[in-house]
């Protein structure tokens, strides 16, 4: 995919974070890997005034190499992950209301769900508090994702960070983190209001629930047989 291709892709990413509920004004941000560098949204920009054009291009060390508008604020953020895991090819976050409650509260988000189990491979883990605008935040992403089975991470106070080999991969995680983190919010009301407890899921049955939606569901790709 060219530059050309790849700005107008992460555009039209850019415009299902409001249409999918998880970012407000000007908040959140997605990027994609460049060849050396990175494109990701210009800071401040609301999300009606975005164009493929005024995307930004830096390199990994956050510089900027194309574009009229500064970079996204988290830039530094995302290059940092980009350095140090070299699979992932797309980056998003968010300050989705439901998941970044659970951030508030320094809480992993539990694995009660089979969706969860599913997408995340477990609870979606919970790092530390980071300042915004530095590496520190890509330094904690990093530290709790880099060999786990979840593409997400909630961070305390802050929001959300998902990764993905594309783009899109990522843009799905940040959706499904907070459709389960609304979930598990009110499957905890409920409970209380009850005065039961919420289910969690085993990691044998995680295990078993993971492998199969990773290898097993969807459309898998059938290798043809030669004939002899």
């Amino acid at each position: 995919m060219n530059h050309t291709e790849l700005r107008a892709e992460l555009h039209a990413l850019h415009l299902e974070l409001p249409r999918n509920g998880l970012v407000t004004w000007t908040s959140g941000n997605i990027s994609a890997r460049l060849d050396g560098g990175l494109l990701i949204k210009p800071s401040g920009v609301t999300f009606a005034e975005l164009t493929p054009e005024s995307m930004v291009v830096t390199d990994l060390n956050a510089q900027v190499i194309e574009g009229d508008l500064s970079p996204s604020s988290d830039t530094a953020t995302h290059a940092y992950v980009y350095r140090q895991m070299p699979e992932v090819g797309g980056i998003v976050h968010t300050h989705s209301p439901y998941a970044t409650a659970w951030a508030a509260t320094g809480q992993e988000i539990p694995c009660v769900l089979t969706a969860m189990a599913d997408e995340f491979g477990g609870p979606v883990p919970c790092g530390g508090f980071a300042p915004i605008g530095g590496e520190e935040i890509g330094a904690e992403v990093v530290r709790v994702l880099k060999g786990h089975r979840s593409p997400a991470i909630i961070l305390q106070s802050h929001g959300v960070f998902t990764i993905g080999k594309t783009p899109l991969a990522a843009l799905k995680a940040a959706v499904m983190v907070e459709d389960v983190a609304r979930t598990v919010f009110l499957a905890y009301q409920l409970a209380a209001a009850r005065g039961v407890e919420v289910q969690t899921i085993s990691p044998a049955d995680i295990d078993r629930l993971h492998h199969r939606y990773t290898h097993v569901y969807g459309q898998q790709q059938h290798q043809e047989t030669p004939c002899p």
